[in-house]
């Protein structure tokens, strides 16, 4: 548990413990979720019974609920790491008081680490309510989907590369198929944050000021971006699958084909050999000296006239 109390124009000051009710100022207290259990006890504050399940949940969606006395909001951000594909979340748990905000989030959720790291400094101004420094965690989080954006096209294209690349001995679609699977599952993400995020700003227990709302419609923006991104993405993928799939038909065509010249050339072959490999007692062609070389030099006539014939009409 880290507690940091904000009172009015002064640095945010870390404590070990929380007098309730907070009077001056307001106060963050950010749980690790794996260390939250009892949190409502020892803040001694009132909260829905499924809200807390429902906070401690880590793979819940993105979801907003309010009450008279606090705004409940989930929302599902990335985890550490710069990696692409596959998706790793993080959900966190705002619990938005009058003077106090209660987070539950992973251990190492990024943007909770660098809101800290940033209050600590003096980079981020300590914000004036619980509100407005929720809405400073909200964007970190949503930045971070924002970043991801360029790591997540060179990862695409990459794929698309391989795959459709004859040179470098990869076909394996599945893979492509698992990165549309991850983009889905990315624009499903941001189709929840954005649905959460609405009913925050409908929702909501007390008035924003302007600056406030402003702040949210631009995170709804943000979100929407990525979202935007997300679906071209998704367009992107299946049209590599579809492009995959009609280049590997296109080149069993070309084998068929190839057979198919070959099979061609060597039927009349195959007849005349047929022909002279029956055992006739009277066949005149039998007793010609030079019947054998003849017969060769009459097959090898017609596989070369075969031959170009097929090769000057383009079948192969």
């Amino acid at each position: 548990m880290q507690i940091l109390h904000f009172a009015p124009n002064a640095a945010p000051v870390p404590m070990t413990d929380l007098p309730l009710p907070v009077t001056d100022g307001y106060a963050w207290v950010d749980l690790d979720r794996d260390r939250a259990q009892g949190w409502v006890e020892r803040l001694q504050v009132a909260v829905d019974p499924q809200h807390l399940s429902d906070s401690l949940n880590a793979v819940h969606p993105s979801f907003f609920d309010g009450t008279p006395d606090y705004d409940m909001l989930i929302l599902a951000g990335l985890g550490p790491g710069d990696v692409a594909l596959p998706l790793c979340t993080r959900t966190a748990a705002f619990f938005i008081f009058e003077r106090l905000l209660v987070t539950v989030r992973a251990g190492d959720a990024p943007s909770f680490i660098l809101t800290h790291a940033r209050l600590a400094d003096g980079r981020l101004p300590a914000p004036a309510s619980p509100l407005d420094l929720a809405h400073q965690i909200l964007d970190a989080m949503v930045d971070r989907f924002l970043a991801v954006r360029d790591p997540l096209d060179l990862h695409v294209n990459q794929m698309q590369d391989d795959l459709l690349d004859p040179d470098n001995g990869i076909n394996d679609w599945r893979k492509l198929l698992e990165g549309r699977r991850e983009v889905r599952r990315l624009e499903a993400l941001c189709t929840n944050q954005l649905e959460a995020v609405d009913a925050f700003r409908r929702g909501t227990r007390a008035p924003w000021s302007p600056e406030q709302s402003v702040g949210f419609r631009d995170l709804t923006e943000h979100i929407g971006r990525v979202l935007a991104h997300a679906s071209n993405l998704e367009r992107d993928l299946e049209a590599a699958v579809q492009l995959h799939f009609a280049v590997a038909t296109e080149r069993t065509n070309r084998v068929v084909q190839t057979l198919t010249v070959i099979s061609a050339i060597f039927f009349p072959l195959t007849l005349i050999t047929g022909i002279y490999g029956m055992n006739f007692d009277h066949m005149p062609e039998l007793g010609w000296r030079l019947g054998y070389f003849g017969l060769l030099g009459l097959l090898a006539a017609i596989g070369l006239g075969l031959l170009l014939l097929f090769k000057r009409r383009g079948y192969f």
